[in-house]
Order: structure tokens, then C-alpha cells, then sequence
């Protein structure tokens, strides 16, 4: 019974805290596909009065847009996480309202462009990261 608490402990804190790196190294890659479709295009001339801006990906810029994201991805892997292995399948869908619903007045707002793929790859990238650690988990404590 011990093991069991330790593996559900164990694989839950590397699940939540090595997300975080997981979704930063899937952001940069994004980024740098962006980049390069961007310099693909070529520069677009700034519209009347508007200085020209920097050379980014819409992923890139929007990331200053989404506060917060770090503790909100470590809370999402973990609720998930217990979700999945409480057997508590409408809390996925209530974790990702929830949190849906919070960013919503940011992916809408018009100076936020790409915060809607950043919020979209972020929240997929998580959720994925989640389950693959309660999936290994409820594996090994199948072995017992």
C-alpha cells in the first residue's frame, strides 16, 4: 500500500513540475516555426504612424499577454492528474471551463494576437503531459 502512495507521489511531482519544461521546449519550437514562416513572408510595412515592430512569431509575442501561465500550467496538471486517477472524468471537462473561461477576455482582445494559439498549444501540451503521468502511474500500480 506504501508503494503505491509513493508512486502516485512521485509521479505526480515530476508530471506537474516537469511539465513546465516540456510546454517551454514546445513554445520555442513553435516559436522558431513561426519565426521562420515570418521572415518566409517577408517584413510587412507598418501602417500609418505605427513604428515598425520587431521580427517575432504571433506564439512569441502573445507570451507576455498570458500571465500567469507557469502556476496556472503546474495547478492544471495537477488537477488533472487527480482527476484522471479518481476516476472523475467531468472534473476534465469542469478544469478546462474553468480555466477556458478565465482567459477568455484576453484571447479576445484584438492586441493579443496569438494568445488564443499560445492558450490553445499550452492547454493541449499540459493536458497531454497530465495524463501520459497518470497513464504511467496507474500502470505501475497495476503490477502490484
Amino acid at each position: 500500500m506504501i508503494w503505491k502512495v509513493l508512486v502516485v507521489l512521485v509521479v505526480g511531482i515530476v508530471t506537474v513540475l516537469g511539465g513546465s519544461p516540456l510546454v517551454r521546449l514546445l513554445f520555442r519550437l513553435v516559436d522558431r516555426s513561426e519565426g521562420r514562416r515570418a521572415l518566409d513572408a517577408g517584413p510587412t510595412p507598418p501602417a500609418d504612424g505605427e513604428a515598425q515592430r520587431p521580427l517575432v512569431g504571433p506564439i512569441q509575442a502573445a507570451e507576455s499577454t498570458l500571465r500567469g501561465g507557469y502556476w496556472i500550467g503546474v495547478l492544471e496538471r495537477a488537477a488533472i492528474y487527480a482527476a484522471i486517477l479518481t476516476g472523475y472524468g467531468s472534473g476534465l471537462a469542469v478544469i478546462l471551463g474553468v480555466k477556458s473561461l478565465a482567459r477568455y477576455p484576453e484571447l479576445r482582445a484584438e492586441e493579443n494576437r496569438g494568445a488564443a494559439e499560445r492558450f490553445i498549444i499550452g492547454t493541449f501540451a499540459s493536458s497531454l503531459v497530465a495524463a501520459a503521468g497518470a497513464g504511467l502511474t496507474m500502470w505501475v500500480i497495476s503490477l502490484w
